[in-house]
């Protein structure tokens, strides 16, 4: 009966040591993941801002103008000057249908 009692303590301290030793380990490398998951989301971007820039490039209209386009999480930013309130209204429509393109964030002027 002696026996079985020591080997239960031992059981019991060994199972204990085990836990508190595995609460005390260090943190994973979350840091990894979370490079991992903006590599993902500017990959995302990236591909959303070439095809608004393509769909303005094949747009024999608005072709002509420098029009800065930067994505950020599927949200559009277009900067810029144009000659017309048409030409602003054409690539907002333009960039409402590229592929990727959550909302488009207007930041286009008239030229005077």
């Amino acid at each position: 009966m002696n026996n079985y009692r020591g080997t239960q303590l031992f059981s019991i301290a060994l199972f204990s040591l085990l836990l508190l030793t595995a609460c005390n380990k260090p943190p994973g490398n979350f840091e990894g993941i979370q490079q991992n998951i903006l590599n993902a989301v500017n990959v995302a971007d990236a591909n959303v801002t070439k095809n608004v820039k393509m769909v303005l490039l094949e747009n024999t209209a608005m072709n002509g103008f420098d029009i800065n386009v930067t994505t950020r999480k599927g949200d559009v930013r277009v900067v810029g000057v144009v000659d017309t309130q048409n030409q602003i209204d054409t690539t907002i429509k333009l960039a409402q249908g590229a592929d990727g393109a959550h909302t488009i964030h207007n930041e286009l002027i008239i030229k005077n």
